[in-house]
């Protein structure tokens, strides 16, 4: 089981190499009396914010404990939390810059002992400008958006993409899109390559990132288990041999053999907290890749082949990190989970969940990915919401003995949070943006815990009905569309009647009658929007559909559906097209299967991508969406930015074809 050769070597206790910042500043949710910024840093900092408002004078802004909550996640790695409330609110629609000044170490209150982004940062600058800027947009006129963001697939990075985008507009206020929405797999914790895994360890050690015990495994503790065989390409060996863990092992890190769509591959599958949040510092910024060496571990031929692939993809990722950090330190960048981000199929079903959450090993590797994107994504979201979860993490960290967290806490920790209700949330702009929750409140089925569960509940649907009432226009964050593409839905459709929904990710909002019939009733109610834009991601494609929902109100609500997927992902190209095809024949308007299958309450109509060959309606390439809004919040522009510098439109079809 062990291998000693393969043992941590001991860490550096000495910070004196370690540059101050590790990661960020990313800018997480600006309003005009709120900056909220993450950070992540190298030592607990004393740290000064200077706002350029527009045309005003600048604002400096000292950070205390009020304002800037420091958890420290390891011996060198400390998370910076600040949230600032201000007295006088910003301009709108102009470009505002900031700084985040930090003190040296035995430096006066005179501040002249202070370095800025420019001198630890200076990736983060466009140009020759002094300091990166924001702007808060009067209303919601323009966003980025874009899911699936794995790192060692053979593509460009859509971050990347958006950042060549965005310089090009970047002294152009008005043409800046007011937000970046990440729609959900911002980190894949099921799907790791082994160089990636390797930095990961190389990072946990460099920055003394906190271990933790393990039970139900093979392994006692988190150093055991960096340095096991099978830590690599391996881990699903690490669970005991009982014949009740065969479905947990293959779940986890086995994989499941998807013979419609992909191959899972997790037998990278992260494990510990130190693995997840050294993955969001690698996937996040440049400079913790300048701290490690990426050593080739001890593997057999097939799987050295393997490491050599993806170490290249993964060098090629790294390369584009500068760009993919500076649209975050550039735009407010608002986030939602998705599968990836925990494990893959995250509580599909009832069945699923009582076999993860029933063992020990499986509950704290769901918990761990959750704490994770509790501290690097949800708290900028919505800091209000999540401040008794940050309080218990933070008290779970301060509790470490010998630089390990206490077992129980953490699991006490992680039980609350997979109880938790609150990682949905609102942002008041005009048009509202209500980002849903699709993963922890699910509607279970009652007839068979088999059978994919409705990814809301009807508790949960209906507090999403009451943030609509009264809207005139609302923009929502689905990560799963909530109108897809119809004979993908069909397969998943079988599969899931005959037991097997996890071989063909059955995720979607008609895959449960009940979350359905709930979710049309509400785009039928008189007092909901009249317009709803969905922006998703999850399908590893992109399209856009125009809704109309039958039988209702004199001028029934105006639904567009646009997904953008993958940042760095793609479909399986040849399979995509053979389904796009046999979509447009097998549910054409003549159609005998159409008419049988018809959605009798609902007119889809697709929208063609203007780079279409054959009225292909839907774009397979890796990149991010872009979406433009009218006055009335209707998108009146639909583009996907891909990677190779194509920009492609979605645009109406002129022959009114149906979806």
């Amino acid at each position: 089981m062990q291998n000693a050769n393969a043992r941590p070597a001991p860490m550096d206790e000495s910070s004196s190499a370690l540059p101050d910042v590790l990661a960020g500043p990313l800018l997480r949710r600006i309003e005009p009396q709120r900056i909220v910024i993450w950070l992540v840093s190298s030592r607990p900092l004393g740290l000064r914010l200077r706002l350029f408002p527009g045309d005003e004078a600048p604002r400096d802004i000292a950070l205390d404990e009020d304002t800037c909550r420091c958890l420290s996640v390891g011996a060198h790695a400390h998370v910076q939390l600040i949230d600032v409330a201000l007295p006088e609110p910003l301009p709108c629609d102009v470009a505002i810059g900031y700084d985040l000044f930090i003190r040296q170490p035995n430096a006066e209150a005179s501040n002249t002992n202070e370095t800025g982004i420019a001198h630890y940062c200076p990736h983060l600058l466009y140009g020759e400008e002094a300091n990166p800027s924001f702007v808060i947009k009067s209303r919601l006129d323009g966003v980025l958006h874009g899911s699936c963001r794995k790192p060692h697939y053979p593509t460009g990075d859509g971050l990347a993409r958006a950042d060549a985008w965005l310089a090009e507009r970047h002294d152009r206020p008005s043409e800046r899109p007011a937000l970046l929405l990440m729609t959900g797999d911002q980190i894949y914790a099921d799907d790791v390559a082994g160089p990636m895994l390797v930095a990961i360890h190389a990072l946990i050690r460099r920055l003394g990132l906190h271990g933790e015990f393990l039970e139900g495994a093979e392994v006692d503790d988190s150093e055991t288990l960096y340095a096991a065989d099978e830590t690599y390409y391996h881990r699903q060996q690490l669970l005991p041999e009982f014949e009740s863990n065969e479905a947990l092992r293959e779940r986890f890190f086995g994989g499941v053999r998807k013979p419609i769509f992909t191959a899972a591959n997790a037998s990278n599958h992260l494990i510990t907290f130190g693995e997840v949040m050294a993955m969001y510092l690698l996937v996040w910024s440049p400079l913790p890749w300048r701290l490690i060496e990426l050593d080739e571990p001890p593997l057999d031929a097939e799987h050295a082949r393997r490491f050599a692939s993806e170490r290249e993809t993964i060098e090629a990722f790294v390369v584009e990190l500068p760009a993919a950090a500076r649209v975050m330190a550039q735009v407010p960048t608002l986030m939602i989970f998705d599968d990836h981000d925990v494990t893959d199929d995250w509580n599909l079903t009832a069945a699923w969940e009582e076999t993860a959450y029933g063992h020990p090993f499986s509950r704290r590797i769901v918990g761990n990915a959750l704490l994770g994107y509790l501290i690097c994504q949800g708290w900028g979201n919505a800091p209000d919401r999540l401040g008794a979860p940050l309080a218990r993490l933070e008290q779970l960290l301060e509790s470490r003995s010998e630089g390990f967290l206490p077992a129980a806490r953490q699991d006490e920790l992680i039980t609350d949070l997979l109880r938790f209700e609150g990682w949905s949330y609102c942002l008041p702009c005009s048009p509202k943006l209500v980002v849903l929750d699709t993963r922890t409140r699910r509607w279970r089925s009652e007839r068979n815990r088999q059978l994919p569960s409705g990814l809301m509940d009807w508790e949960a649907l209906s507090e999403f009905q009451q943030e609509l009432l009264g809207e005139a226009s609302i923009v929502i964050v689905s990560p799963a569309p909530m109108f897809g593409v119809k004979l993908i839905e069909s397969v998943q459709r079988i599969f899931s009647w005959v037991g097997k929904p996890l071989l063909v990710d059955a995720e979607n909002w008609m895959a449960h009658r009940g979350a359905a019939s709930v979710m049309l009733n509400i785009f039928r109610h008189t007092r909901t929007p009249g317009n709803y834009v969905i922006l998703s991601g999850d399908v590893h494609y992109s399209f856009v559909y125009d809704v109309r929902i039958r039988q209702m109100r004199e001028r029934g609500p105006n639904i567009w559906q646009i997904t953008s997927s993958g940042l760095k992902n793609e479909f399986p190209d040849t399979l995509l097209d053979w389904f796009d095809r046999l979509n447009r024949w097998l549910y054409a308007p003549w159609s005998p299967l159409n008419w049988f299958t018809k959605r009798r309450k609902m007119h889809v109509r697709p929208r063609i991508p203007d780079h279409a060959k054959a009225s292909e309606r839907v774009y397979n390439g890796a990149g991010i969406g872009y979406v433009r809004f009218d006055e009335q919040g209707r998108p009146s522009e639909v583009m996907q930015l891909g990677n190779a510098g194509v920009t492609v439109r979605f645009e109406r079809d002129r022959q009114n074809r149906p979806g």
